[in-house]
């Protein structure tokens, strides 16, 4: 057996945009599993996420306030497929991310994160993958807006694939 993930983040809508694209929500309706690591920043996307999602794993991030984090914790954990996750939005800065994580989350197969609106995707010498998803809104100094998609399978992540969303007029 194997689940289909799709992993965003840092959203921030409706700042950054007035709804996800559609490629995203297309890809929320293919997926097993949707993980957002945080900076929701309205609650009506988590309300439409959970409605839309065979399963949602969510975390708040340093935007979301309100209901979001009465809802949603700072770290979210979840065993797929024999794989130990764990989500969260603020990892630090960029040197040392790997040490500080395995350090943090030893007992973690695969670390997603966000804030940074950068996509990451490395594994640490402890053999921890740490996954940023960067952001499907707002691309920052990122040449394109960007989300993850994974397969789970047999307590290995297959077909990571980091996927470059279309500039918006």
């Amino acid at each position: 057996m194997s689940t289909r993930l799709l992993l965003i983040a840092d959203t921030h809508l409706p700042k950054r945009a007035r709804d996800l694209p559609a490629e995203v929500w297309r890809a929320v309706e293919e997926a097993d599993v949707v993980v957002h690591a945080g900076d929701w920043v309205d609650v009506h996307l988590l309300d439409e996420l959970e409605e839309r999602s065979r399963r949602l794993v969510g975390v708040h991030g340093n935007n979301d306030h309100g209901a979001l984090r009465e809802r949603l914790p700072e770290v979210a954990r979840v065993e797929i497929e024999g794989i130990r996750f764990a989500v969260v939005h603020e990892t630090g800065q960029a040197t040392g991310r790997e040490e500080r994580m395995s350090a943090q989350y030893a007992d973690t197969d695969v670390l997603v994160f966000g804030h940074s609106h950068i996509p990451w995707d490395t594994t640490s010498a402890t053999g921890l993958r740490l996954l940023n998803p960067g952001s499907p809104t707002d691309r920052r100094r990122q040449p394109h807006c960007t989300y993850l998609t994974a397969t789970a399978r047999d307590g290995e992540l297959h077909d990571v694939t980091l996927h470059r969303l279309p500039t918006r007029a």
